[in-house]
């Protein structure tokens, strides 16, 4: 869903975009890099560039899922926040109703076609190089093929419904944030229906209080960034806050610059031995008296890091909203779910047969006599920088074809199941009891 059709918004969308694409950056670096993720690559090791502060957010990742949360908050909220604020509850009600029955099924289409193409793949064998290239990672990520047919569809089934129940899924294993992402949005259309008829100054603190409820749960990957979104969702249509920030200019602009600073650094948290370096080393200084005992902090880096950016964005309509509006963020941002959906598959096929080519080789026997898999070699960094030329492109053409033929019969699919279940017209009550 395009959150533009919504009002002058598209900024979210295009931050969305770049969500996908640094999801994408991550997956490619950690199976054959994972150094990278640590401060440095030893205690009194200089960094590498892409473990600099700031650079370093271009292949971590952990940012993109936290956007994606975040987006979700905003744009379940935003219409609701909208027709409450024009006084029609009662249209706001409605809204909430027809958008959570069509929640889960445009959600659980498309990620469940997904793992039918991943089962497929599987079943054909061309997971074989990935299972037998130098990464355990992409090892463990490729599914084996299962000779037995029924055995199989079983197994499909199950990873199927295993999304939906425990986060796990061994056709795709990047299918573990849809469960928390439809639980959050379902949380957002019951705290929208719970502050209906809340002013909106009520209903802003009533979201930052579930923000600091969920840092207290250490959720800051999900919890705090579904309220956060409510939050600014409701702060960017509030009057009182749009008319400050257009009538103070210069501060705007300087606290924008500072919040997103700010945010920047927070977001380059490591994964790895922060202690190793002066300026992670004060970031985990900061953070560890202030936020849960045993808080996953590289989390919370990046949760607090989108936060104050966001933030930033929200000061500056002309510059950043702007700039994330522009056409190829908005075309990342339509893609993004689809490039989620199909970029592991791609990589653990067409990206590892560029880099070890399309054959295995033979098992062989080690110093203790047992036969083990003789691993391909990763040819280095800069021969999977190059193939980013070929494979990207591909990895977005790919997703075009599907948001142009599967996404729409998806899209079919959910609206005749909500004509079927629905009431009819005749048949529709007050939205609200009469006394």
């Amino acid at each position: 869903m395009a959150v533009g059709k919504e009002g002058n918004v598209k900024w979210v969308d295009g931050l969305r975009g770049i969500a996908s694409i640094l999801v994408v950056f991550t997956h490619l670096t950690r199976p054959w890099n994972g150094e990278l993720f640590s401060s440095t690559s030893a205690e009194d090791a200089a960094p590498r560039l892409l473990q600099l502060p700031y650079f370093r957010i271009l292949i971590q990742g952990r940012i993109g899922v936290t956007i994606f949360a975040f987006v979700t908050g905003y744009v379940c909220a935003l219409k609701p926040i909208k027709l409450c604020k024009q006084g029609n509850q009662e249209a706001a009600l409605t809204a909430i109703s027809k958008s959570s029955l069509r929640r889960f099924p445009r959600l659980f289409l498309p990620a469940a076609a997904a793992t039918c193409v991943n089962f497929v793949l599987a079943e054909l064998g061309l997971f074989a190089v990935a299972q037998h290239q130098d990464s355990w990672l992409v090892d463990i990520q490729s599914p084996r093929q299962i000779p037995n047919l029924s055995a199989a569809l079983r197994n499909l089934i199950r990873n199927i419904v295993g999304t939906w129940t425990r986060s796990t899924n061994d056709y795709d294993n990047n299918q573990w944030t849809m469960l928390p992402l439809l639980k959050g949005s379902l949380w957002v259309y019951v705290f929208m229906i719970a502050t209906a008829y809340v002013q909106p100054r009520f209903r802003m603190w009533a979201s930052f209080g579930l923000w600091v409820y969920f840092l207290c749960a250490s959720d800051s990957a999900f919890g705090m960034q579904f309220f956060w979104g409510t939050l600014l969702a409701d702060l960017q249509s509030h009057e009182p806050f749009t008319a400050l920030v257009a009538s103070r200019p210069r501060i705007s602009a300087v606290l924008c610059t500072v919040l997103m600073l700010t945010g920047l650094t927070f977001a380059s948290f490591p994964e790895g031995h922060p202690e190793w370096m002066g300026w992670s080393r004060t970031l985990l200084d900061t953070m560890t008296p202030v936020l849960p005992a045993n808080a996953d902090l590289p989390r919370f880096g990046s949760g607090l890091g989108l936060e104050f950016i966001s933030l930033a964005v929200l000061l500056s309509p002309q510059v950043l909203q702007r700039a994330l509006s522009s056409r190829v963020l908005l075309f990342l941002g339509r893609m993004s779910f689809a490039v989620y959906l199909l970029h592991g598959a791609l990589l653990r096929t067409v990206l590892v047969w560029m880099l070890f080519g399309v054959h295995t080789l033979p098992d062989h026997e080690n110093e203790e006599g047992m036969m083990v898999t003789t691993r391909l070699k990763f040819p280095g960094g800069w021969t999977l920088v190059a193939w980013q030329v070929v494979w990207l492109p591909m990895v977005y053409a790919i997703a075009n074809l599907w948001i142009g033929y599967v996404d729409p019969w998806c899209d079919r699919a959910t609206n005749r199941l909500v004509e079927w279940v629905r009431l009819d017209a005749g048949e529709k009550g007050s939205v609200l009891p009469t006394r």
